[in-house]
């Protein structure tokens, strides 16, 4: 572990209208490729807009490495104490534990930097927003590729899963998960319950399930999946479940990033590419791709349709995941 003496003078970064600073700035966060915490500053101040974009009102769990990716990582649900007054932030209730939380809500560029001052990599924002909480406005589509799966195949059912949206009349956002696999968000009204736009999804992946069922599967339980096969995750809809969002740095060596893609990049797309070394120039030449999102909302009714096509035919709801825990 370096020594503090090791990481670097304090230095204050001016964001829009705020001063933050950063201490520890030369510590190492990313060993693969010495990255620090001043560069994974820097990054997500090119990448502004579209951080802010994808996680604007939404409760968002801060996913933290105070010593870089050596240390520990620590789920932050709770913003930490000493926030600035200006940092907003939003109360979800868990019914599990019957408790409360009250969550980072970014409204402004400086609080995604002052959450990284905070040691922040990552950033998981619910799929609804505080004006309803439990009202999602976003439909998210994870293609998660088991161990033995390749990227040929998650190409494969991105494109079933696009003929998919299409014939619904939804328009889908890619993005890379800044993993292995890829994630793709559909707007919707926030007129549902989670539990509603879970059986929604659902309903979706079994569809894609029944187009690819040599790459697909939708079951459940880790082990009843085969090592190769890809699982549609509809469980990342239900309530307390996040994924990193858009243009958030994930907790890898070489610090790659979940990016917005082009639907006609998928063919040629390799997720290992898209690095807070490599993003920021892509971003300044293309902008943010999601930006539009905003803009096609889907009313989700064929899809809670198909849901009760399916269950009148004795499909059987697999059941949720249990919730996460709260000691973050």
């Amino acid at each position: 572990m370096a020594r503090s003496s090791d990481t670097g003078d304090p230095i204050e970064l001016t964001v829009g209208e705020r001063k933050i600073r950063v201490t520890n700035p030369q510590r190492v966060y990313f060993p693969q490729t010495g990255a620090t915490k001043l560069d994974l500053a820097n990054y997500y101040l090119s990448v502004g807009d579209g951080i802010v974009n994808a996680l604007r009102e939404r409760p968002c769990m801060m996913h933290r490495f105070p010593e870089g990716l050596a240390g520990d990582k620590v789920h932050q649900k709770r913003l930490p104490r000493g926030a600035p007054d200006w940092v907003q932030t939003v109360r979800v209730f868990f019914p599990r534990y019957k408790r409360t939380a009250d969550e980072l809500c970014v409204t402004e560029l400086g609080s995604v930097i002052w959450a990284v001052q905070m040691s922040t990599v990552e950033f998981h924002p619910w799929n609804s927003r505080r004006a309803d909480t439990e009202k999602p406005d976003e439909w998210r589509i994870d293609l998660d590729p088991m161990p033995d799966c390749d990227f040929g195949r998650v190409r494969r059912v991105a494109h079933v899963a696009h003929e998919v949206l299409d014939e619904l009349g939804a328009v889908g956002w890619p993005k890379t998960s800044g993993g292995r696999g890829l994630h793709i968000y559909v707007r919707i009204p926030p007129l549902w319950g989670f539990a509603d736009v879970r059986r929604a999804a659902l309903a979706f992946a079994r569809e894609v399930e029944r187009r690819a069922p040599a790459d697909v599967t939708t079951a459940w339980w880790r082990k009843d999946r085969d090592p190769a096969m890809l699982f549609v995750d509809y469980n990342q809809n239900a309530r307390d479940h996040t994924i990193a969002s858009a243009y958030s740095v994930r907790g890898t060596p070489r610090g790659t990033v979940s990016t917005p893609v082009h639907w006609d990049e998928i063919d040629d797309v390799r997720p290992d590419d898209f690095t807070i070394a490599t993003v920021p120039a892509r971003y300044a030449e293309l902008g943010d791709l999601h930006a539009g999102i905003d803009d096609a909302p889907f009313d989700i009714s064929p899809l809670l349709d198909w849901a009760d096509r399916d269950e009148r035919q004795g499909a059987a709801d697999p059941g949720e995941p249990d919730a996460v825990d709260l000691d973050g």
